[in-house]
């Protein structure tokens, strides 16, 4: 119970209010002892003074009788405990006790004192040395004293009655004291008054500070904890409910998005145990299928042989003959698609790479009666590649060629050199997410064969869907409604209907909104797609600054790739070459080189020819 952290706040907070509220209140209770007592010296100094006032004409008078009458009046008040007039010898002259008439004081008593603490009486007294507080007994109640000096006038030295000298300053003094009991009393009183308030508010303070915490704390905390529990016992669906925008909100929901990328990620890890097996299936059907193809292939060839004098039969084995060798093609092409693994990359020189793919290729060069031009860069420095992998890509480009090329005859170009690139406009975009989590790359719709990026925008009210360049900087872009700076955007993810505006900032070439995205591991992406504009601006990328690549393109002059397929190419089993092909060359070759961080373009003109374009990364980050 003790372990809970809304009781060790409650408790920490609870123990803070006793401390102040203790301080509080002796402070408060020790002033208002000090203010009441304030009130109390004056008022009993003010009274001493009404007394001597009183007694004035009578005493010049010798009116001893008034006097003394005066004297007792005033003692029978309820708060005066005693008055009595002193001469300057300490002999009471009058008192409201009349036993007490008479009697010599003590100088060094509590009432001479201040007087005569120098062994001679003071011509003046200030107030604070007028006044004495005291107890008769430890436990007796206190008593409050006034001396008021009785100065010598010239009305008393002139007086017929009796005379004084002048030279004498002091007659006498008035002494006054006054009980404190009740006094005591009402500060007791009010000290336990003050020390039930002061409990009663800890408490109270408590009670609603326990709701309080319970309410924003406690409860919050523990279905955060239950939902740990849960995602701990491997259910990953389990959402937190709405917590609020305060911290904990934000936990619940950095939770909630926890919890969807690691589904996500164990999708696609089932995904690529899927894949992994469906390629070791396909690996396993191809080499099983291989050997009786192989079978078929030499038999089928052997009876060709036999049976040119017979031509239906002939015909119909050179279908077979034929066919089986598309199969092989095709068992091939399988073969490669499902052994792509993690390269073993070693410093290799990219123009031995390549000179050895043409030299697989040199029989079918000739036969197709295409001639190769190497424009090859000196000095170009050695990369991290895969060789066996990187040969596979130019093997296939080059036979892409050549059969672009056709029987007819025609060239291929082969260029290296070393360039150096800045990010803007080479580096792709692989995966990009809102702030939910969601994933907005669109493998439906593509550009140069590549994956866009897809975003909902509501342009004036109306909504459509833009889809960005994965290629950073080029930003083409594709779209059904034309968007100026003068419009009102609105950009949304398309799955969850999140906000993907930057609030903090507008796009500085045209002012207008700028999206937002999060790249995972990469920072964040941000950009403006109007149709005078389109500024992009990748922060991480940026930061990283331009990069050696070396470059290679392989040119054809055949036919040209048509541009509505432009963006299919890359896609497994997509082929323009009929029952000659199997689509999966381009595919093999976008695995490879997205394996060693490299980059492949493609430009084509119908029957002018075909350049792909291939960047490979000089240092591997």
């Amino acid at each position: 119970m003790f372990s809970k952290i809304s009781l060790k706040l409650i408790l920490t907070i609870s123990a803070l209010a006793i401390i102040i509220f203790s301080v509080f209140v002796y402070y408060t209770i020790r002033t208002q002892d000090k203010l009441l007592l304030n009130q109390i010296k004056n008022f009993v100094n003010a009274e001493s003074e009404t007394i001597k006032n009183s007694t004035k004409v009578s005493m010049l008078a010798n009116d001893r009788a008034v006097t003394h009458e005066i004297i007792k009046t005033i003692g029978q008040q309820p708060l005066i405990r005693q008055v009595r007039i002193l001469n300057k010898e300490g002999k009471v002259i009058y008192s409201a006790d009349t036993t007490k008439v008479g009697i010599v004081l003590d100088k060094k008593a509590e009432a001479c004192y201040s007087c005569h603490a120098y062994d001679k009486p003071l011509t003046r007294l200030n107030m604070s040395k007028r006044i004495r507080i005291y107890r008769l007994h430890p436990d007796s109640a206190r008593i409050l004293g006034v001396i008021n000096p009785i100065y010598n006038e010239p009305s008393c030295w002139n007086a017929p009655c009796h005379a004084h000298p002048k030279s004498q300053k002091v007659l006498g003094v008035l002494d006054l004291t006054v009980s404190l009991k009740q006094v005591d009393s009402e500060l007791s009183k009010a000290k336990h008054q003050m020390a039930l308030f002061a409990f009663f508010s800890i408490l109270g303070l408590a009670v609603v500070l326990g709701i309080l915490v319970k309410q924003i704390i406690g409860i919050p905390v523990k279905k955060l904890s239950h939902a740990v529990r849960m995602v701990a016992s491997g259910n990953l669906n389990y959402k937190i409910p709405e917590l609020g925008n305060d911290e904990l909100g934000l936990l619940a929901r950095s939770f909630n998005h926890m919890t969807e990328k690691l589904m996500e990620a164990r999708q696609q890890l089932f995904q690529s145990d899927k894949m992994a097996s469906l390629g070791r299936l396909a690996a396993g059907v191809a080499h099983e299928i291989n050997n009786p193809l192989t079978g078929i292939l030499t038999y089928a060839s052997f009876l060709l042989k036999r049976t040119k004098d017979q031509p239906d039969l002939h015909k119909d084995l050179e279908v077979i003959v034929r066919e089986t060798l598309r199969s092989r093609e095709i068992v091939k092409g399988l073969l490669d698609f499902a052994r792509q693994t993690i390269p073993k990359k070693v410093k290799s020189d990219i123009h031995q790479v390549i000179e050895r793919a043409l030299t697989v290729l040199e029989n079918q060069l000739t036969l197709y009666h295409i001639d190769v031009e190497k424009h090859f860069s000196k000095n170009l420095p050695q990369i991290l590649i895969d060789p066996n992998q990187m040969q596979q890509v130019f093997t296939n480009l080059i036979e892409n060629a050549y059969q672009a090329i056709g029987k007819k005859g025609g060239k291929i170009t082969i260029t290296t050199s070393l360039t150096r690139l800045a990010p803007y406009g080479v580096v792709q975009i692989k995966q990009a997410l809102c702030p939910k989590g969601h994933e907005l790359m669109d493998e439906q719709e593509r550009i140069d064969g590549l994956p866009t990026v897809k975003l909902k925008v509501i342009v004036n009210g109306q909504e459509t869907f833009v889809n960005l360049d994965p290629i950073y900087g080029k930003n083409r872009i594709k779209m059904s409604v034309p968007i100026t700076s003068d419009d009102k955007v609105d950009i949304r993810c398309p799955k969850c209907n999140i906000s993907l505006v930057d609030q903090g900032q507008t796009c500085p070439e045209c002012n207008a909104p700028v999206y937002v995205l999060e790249i995972p591991g990469k920072g964040e992406l941000r950009g403006c797609f109007t149709s005078d504009c389109r500024w992009q601006y990748w922060d991480y990328i940026e930061q990283q600054g331009p990069r050696d690549y070396i470059e290679i393109k392989v040119s054809d002059t055949g036919c040209g790739i048509p541009p509505e397929i432009m963006d299919k190419i890359f896609d497994p089993f997509f082929t323009t070459k009929g029952q000659e092909g199997n689509g999966l060359g381009m595919a093999v070759i976008w695995g490879i080189l997205e394996n060693h961080e490299g980059i492949i373009s493609v430009e084509s003109t119908v029957n002018v020819g075909t350049t792909f374009t291939i960047h490979l990364p000089v240092n591997l980050r």
